[in-house]
């Protein structure tokens, strides 16, 4: 189950949100935000704030090119129990 945190105003065109997910739902709703296609960054934070992965998304990132992020994101899933999702979006 995901939580949206916040939701930070507009800056340069940019909003940010923050989501806190269960570990086993952390590969779904990153699934799910890059269908979305206007994100342009996910970063994923431990519940102590570490950074785990920062993935940068750009508009021709599609198909084959996402296997070894959403590889990475799955092993990330099974380690955690609970992480936070920061998302950039363009506005």
């Amino acid at each position: 189950m995901s939580v949206a945190d916040t939701t930070d105003k507009e800056r340069d065109g940019t909003a940010f949100e923050r989501v806190s997910v269960a570990g086993e739902d952390l590969l779904k709703k990153v699934k799910q935000l890059i269908e979305e296609g206007n994100v342009r960054r996910i970063s994923i934070k431990d519940k102590q704030g570490r950074a785990l992965i920062d993935l940068p998304l750009t508009v021709g990132v599609v198909g084959a090119a996402l296997a070894p992020m959403l590889a990475a994101v799955g092993t990330i899933a099974a380690l955690v129990a609970e992480c936070t999702i920061t998302v950039e979006r363009q506005a």
